[in-house]
Parts: C-alpha cells; sequence; structure tokens
C-alpha cells in the first residue's frame, strides 16, 4: 500500500498559487473504501486553507443567511434543529475558485478510484457562533436524495479541546458515543452522506467551517437536478 501511495503522489496547479497533492485523495479514497468516511486532520494545504480562512474573516455579516434544511419550496429554518449561519460557494472570489477547484481535482480522483459517479458539487462557508448547534441528523436519505458524499473542512486557527465544537459522526443509528472531531485549522472529514448521522455540538468561540456534497446526476424529463 506504500508503493501505491507513493506512487499515487502528483501535483497538480491550482492558479498560481495552490497545488493539490494527491496524496491525500489517494488515501481519503482508502478510507472511504474501507470503512465509508474518512478524517484527515490539518491536512487541507496550507495555503488554501489560509486562504479561505481569510476571505471568510473579511465576508460582511449581510452574506451569511440563517441556515435551514431542505431545498427550494421544501427549505424551512428550524432553530431546533440548527442554529448556524452559511454562504453558498459561488466561485466568484479568488478563495472560492480555488476551492472548487480543489475539490473539482478530488471529484475526478474519487471518480477513477471509486467509480462513485460524482457529478456535481454543491458548498456553503459555515460560521458557528458561540453556543451554536446542529443536531443530529443524516446529509442524505437512502434512496431519497442524491447527495453522495460529504466533505467537511475546518478553518480555526489556535483551537484547543476546551473550545468544543466537536462534529460527532455516528457509524449508525444505535452508535451513541460517536467519533469526535475537533475542529482544527485543515482539517478534512469525509464521509458516505447517507450512511453516518452526526451532529456539530455547541463551542465557546466563534467556529468556521466549509460544508459540501457531491452529488450524482438525477435530472429526468424536465426536473433538473440540483434544483436552482
Amino acid at each position: 500500500m506504500v508503493s501505491e501511495l507513493v506512487a499515487a503522489k502528483s501535483l497538480v496547479s491550482i492558479g498560481d498559487r495552490n497545488t493539490i497533492d494527491e496524496t491525500l485523495f489517494a488515501r481519503i479514497a482508502k478510507d472511504l473504501a474501507h470503512q465509508g468516511y474518512s478524517i484527515r486532520p490539518t491536512s487541507l494545504p496550507g495555503e488554501l486553507a489560509t486562504s479561505l480562512y481569510n476571505h471568510q474573516q473579511t465576508m460582511n455579516a449581510e452574506q451569511f443567511i440563517s441556515a435551514g434544511t431542505g431545498r427550494g419550496n421544501a427549505y424551512l429554518k428550524n432553530e431546533f434543529v440548527r442554529t448556524d449561519e452559511i454562504c453558498w460557494i459561488s466561485g466568484e472570489s479568488t478563495a472560492g475558485k480555488q476551492w472548487l477547484d480543489w475539490t473539482s481535482g478530488l471529484q475526478r480522483f474519487l471518480n477513477r478510484r471509486l467509480f462513485l459517479g460524482l457529478f456535481s458539487f454543491e458548498s456553503h462557508f459555515a460560521h458557528y457562533r458561540p453556543g451554536d448547534y446542529y443536531k443530529r441528523h443524516y446529509d442524505a436519505f437512502k434512496g431519497e436524495a442524491n447527495r453522495v458524499l460529504s466533505i467537511v473542512i475546518y478553518l480555526n486557527p489556535g483551537w484547543i479541546n476546551t473550545d468544543g465544537g466537536e462534529l460527532v459522526l455516528y457509524k449508525e443509528d444505535q452508535d451513541k458515543t460517536g467519533i469526535k472531531v475537533v475542529p482544527l485549522m485543515g482539517t478534512v472529514v469525509v464521509f458516505l452522506s447517507e450512511e453516518f448521522p452526526h451532529e456539530v455540538l455547541p463551542a465557546t468561540r466563534d467556529r468556521y467551517s466549509i460544508a459540501g456534497w457531491f452529488r450524482v446526476n438525477t435530472s429526468v424529463s424536465e426536473k433538473v437536478d440540483p434544483p436552482l
């Protein structure tokens, strides 16, 4: 396996500054194949993580909206479920474009390695104020959605365990303990959207992240997916 990872390693330029390290992609693919999730602490390329963090810190509060559940006509704001704020990433900013280029590289690699048929990607910045949370949930229900793979990255320099705000990834419905992920700067978490319930615990300081979903294409007839 070591020789396989070494052979998989190649650097691909993103814009003028950032690179994709396909060794990370290979490790994510291996984790997904063996256990359905991958937790890679502080592994996002440093320049990309810094660019995204700096961009999010300069965004106006008006650019964020209260997060809800569902899409389009099914969208529902429910503070019992979640209290964070989000801003969808369109790629108009330099940092946003760098992020979408990086995830596009990951998408191509996983399609080649795992034959997932990933077709599109959507993501947003997330801001959790002190005390905010997102209760236990699935990103997709089996057979009812086209989100296949979820990805979360964290943009929190100097985070310590007592700050809280962990992601808790549960292996199944009966799992009451879960795996806690400290939201350290540059940590990457990827998991099968239909398989793992998860939640975000309250933090004692502002918590910044990006959440995204790789999707398969379920467009049929006049129904366009994902909906606009």
